[in-house]
């Protein structure tokens, strides 16, 4: 189109270079002259766009490029539907939550069983490291885990599928979750049969778990809601050593003469903190330390420790002991070298066996001391055999502050303890 255009200008051009040339070389009258070349200008004007315009309609238009559109890609049949049987991962929910967020998975370890969520250093293989990491649920554990770190998560419920390969773990640590009784998988330790050490203290538990592997060997439950426990619980840990229970909500109706049977092993049991009035019917006959802190306990029963021959330590702070519900000689234990019974209502020392060496009595309402009463053998025949340290008593430490005492401390106290160390008033 364009170039008809400009052909058409130049054929006007070149009409009107001859036109003039003509008017030049005649006589004819100048104004009639422009008034037909202007004329002639607007016919010639009109008829060139005609002629363009027509010219361009003739030509052919270039064929637009079809448009193609890119190939689809290939469709991949879908992987069929696991059937019921089959088991999957473990997953964090997803659900709105005023909870801190998990933590971003770390670096891939060199162990392709690990979970994402959690560390497995190199150097031990059957360590599995989940604490602190803001999480909900257990992962899935690898069949290699011996050791496993849970504490300070979320967890709110313990699955026999995160489990179901576990069957080498020895070490569970679940302190501080929120884990209730009744989310613990009931055959959870059918699996976890070669535990040795559950650490499950500082969650929500109501009751001590049922059905724990007769491997157990330290339980710990303290800073729970535990305020039942079911008949034959401990009657297979045979080699249990370590009870601790403390900070719960047990009562005197839950401890029966049966409670604690079965734990001949025990070394250790931890019962402060709860609301018991009496002390435990039976306690298990090979027990080292017995831990009542904390207590509403008023008396103890006369011979209570007579077949405790391997009593060591014994706790007995706030509690409501007075000089009544305390029988005579009732801590004239052999074996006992630690005896703690500081914030209770005791107006006098009581008797002690020459054995006992750290006594704890602040905050009573003592107010005098009688060496010769408190004093466990004759004090003559301390002063005949002072050369022999196996007559003379071996207190050493004595904590007497927080009562009506003041000083000086009778001579006579003074000579029946003659290895005392140090007093505290």
């Amino acid at each position: 189109c364009c170039l008809c255009f400009h052909l058409s200008w130049s054929l006007f051009g070149s009409v009107l270079m001859l036109v003039t040339k003509q008017y030049l070389a005649s006589s004819f009258p100048r104004d009639r002259f422009v008034r037909i070349m202007t004329h002639l200008g607007y016919f010639l004007s009109v008829g060139l766009l005609l002629i363009a315009a027509v010219e361009c309609q003739r030509r052919p238009s270039r064929p637009k490029p079809p448009r193609t559109r890119p190939p689809k890609p290939p469709k991949f049949p879908k992987p069929p539907k696991p059937s019921r049987a089959a088991f999957s991962e473990p997953v964090e929910p997803r659900h709105l939550t005023t909870l801190p967020p998990p933590l971003a998975p770390g670096p891939r370890s060199v162990f392709s069983d690990c979970p994402r969520e959690c560390m497995c250093p190199p150097d031990h293989p059957n360590a599995l490291y989940c604490d602190s990491r803001n999480l909900r649920v257990v992962p899935l554990i690898p069949p290699r885990i011996e050791y496993l770190y849970l504490q300070n998560n979320f967890i709110e419920s313990l699955p026999g599928l995160s489990f179901r390969n576990a069957t080498q773990l020895k070490w569970i640590n679940l302190d501080n979750n929120r884990v209730s009784s009744r989310k613990v998988d009931k055959d959870l330790f059918t699996i976890l049969n070669k535990v040795l050490f559950l650490y499950m203290a500082r969650n929500r538990l109501e009751e001590v778990p049922s059905n724990l592997p007769p491997s157990l060997e330290q339980l710990r439950l303290a800073r729970n809601q535990i305020s039942k426990i079911p008949p034959g619980t401990f009657s297979q840990l045979g080699n249990l050593t370590l009870l601790d229970l403390h900070h719960n909500k047990l009562l005197d109706n839950v401890l029966n003469k049966n409670t604690f049977k079965g734990l001949k092993s025990l070394m250790q049991l931890n019962l402060a903190h709860n609301s018991l009035r009496k002390m435990p019917p039976t306690v298990p006959p090979h027990i080292f330390q017995l831990f009542l802190d904390k207590n509403s306990i008023s008396q103890i029963p006369n011979n209570y420790f007579k077949n405790l021959h391997q009593l060591t330590f014994l706790r007995l702070n706030f509690n409501q002991l007075t000089d009544k519900g305390i029988p005579n000689g009732i801590f004239n234990v052999s074996t006992l070298l630690g005896l703690h019974l500081s914030n209770n209502k005791l107006n006098s020392i009581p008797v002690i066996n020459p054995k006992l060496e750290h006594l704890y009595l602040s905050y009573n309402h003592i107010e005098r001391i009688n060496g010769s009463e408190v004093c466990p053998r004759p004090l003559t025949s301390i002063a005949l055999n002072s050369h022999d340290l196996e007559a003379v008593p071996r207190l050493r430490y004595l904590r007497l502050d927080g009562n009506a005492l003041a000083p000086p401390i009778p001579i006579d106290f003074m000579l029946c303890f003659r290895l005392l160390q140090a007093i505290v008033i």
